[in-house]
């Protein structure tokens, strides 16, 4: 039975796991990613997690074939370069990805951005398996989704696809002026439907910081009494109503730009599923429920049956993906 390893390089930690051929995850580790050191130093890490799993593996009698390998940045799959990548990994870009890995670990190695490697994962074994055509979207830290046709993720021709974030969102405005974006760009999704966007929703809408250091802590304050309704009494312990207010504002500000941006891309690519995925995806039905309606109010008629669902594969998706790059 063939096996290889599947590596998640993200900003701020790398996994990895060795997985079967039938995409079960039989052993995995995890290391903080170096990202202040450069390129160089970030594939000896990265290549020390892969020998490692790798000899794990011949312990337990099985040999590793490939190592495939999800990054953050913008990937050119075909030269195994990093093209861009932001701060959060510092001297990333220019990184030869797959030549470098590839000497260090004396195995084949193919790339591709991390985002695409989740959608991959779901595409084959998780919320959109057995699909021929899934849209991913991720709502976390920021925005990223991968289109997955056939089997394979559209990286596009100079394989920037997938940056569903950064498109104008009517949502991303304030005072008639559009919010700044990560990217160095204005009025994106992202500015506005991130995790970070909805912290500084909270602050704008006149929360107090105090009461919400990140978007966590936004949330357990806009769920605060909810279930109860909004003429509750406070319980002991709760936000004041300026914070609460402020936290629901925020909340369901970033998750109908959510389902707004949602809906328009399923009006332009029709999937056959759509899967959510992200920390905001997993933040329950508070952020859920706007952002499907707000979806399903963009969408065309003909989309009306679309199915909308939560990624399933969790934290194992991108290794996975990444996997599936090197057992086709």
């Amino acid at each position: 039975m063939t096996h290889v390893i599947g590596v998640d390089l993200g900003g701020t930690k790398t996994a990895a796991g060795v997985v079967s051929e039938s995409g079960e995850v039989l052993m995995s580790g995890t290391i903080p990613t170096l990202n202040r050191t450069g390129g160089e130093v970030i594939l000896d890490a990265t290549a020390a997690l892969v020998s490692g799993l790798v000899e794990r593996a011949a312990d337990a009698g099985l040999a590793v074939s490939g190592v495939g390998v999800g990054s953050a940045g913008v990937i050119d799959a075909a030269a195994g370069t990093v093209v861009s990548a932001t701060d959060a990994i510092l001297g990333w870009a220019g990184t030869k990805l797959v030549a470098g890995l590839s000497a260090r670990v004396g195995l084949p190695v193919r790339a591709v951005n991390d985002v695409h490697a989740h959608a991959l994962g779901e595409a084959w074994l998780g919320a959109a398996a057995g699909t021929d055509s899934s849209l991913m979207v991720a709502f976390g830290t920021g925005v990223g989704g991968s289109f997955v046709l056939n089997g394979s993720p559209l990286l596009g021709h100079r394989f920037v696809g997938g940056h569903v974030g950064h498109f104008a969102s009517p949502y991303a405005v304030v005072d008639g002026n559009p919010l700044p974006c990560v990217c160095g760009g204005f009025g994106h999704v992202e500015a506005v439907a991130s995790g970070p966007a909805i912290h500084a929703a909270y602050l704008r809408f006149g929360g107090p910081a105090s009461e919400a250091a990140d978007t966590r802590g936004v949330f357990a304050i806009a769920q605060d009494n909810h279930d109860a309704g909004a003429g509750a009494p406070a319980t002991a312990g709760a936000a004041p109503g300026a914070a609460i207010a402020a936290a629901r504002a925020a909340v369901g500000l970033g998750a109908k730009a959510a389902g707004q941006a949602l809906g328009g891309l399923i009006n332009i690519l029709d999937p056959e599923v759509v899967v959510v995925s992200g920390g905001l995806a997993d933040a329950g039905e508070f952020w859920w429920r706007p952002m499907e309606t707000a979806l399903r109010q963009e969408i065309l008629a003909p989309l009306a049956s679309v199915p909308v669902v939560r990624a399933t594969l969790g934290n194992t998706a991108a290794i996975v993906g990444a996997a599936k790059l090197v057992l086709k």
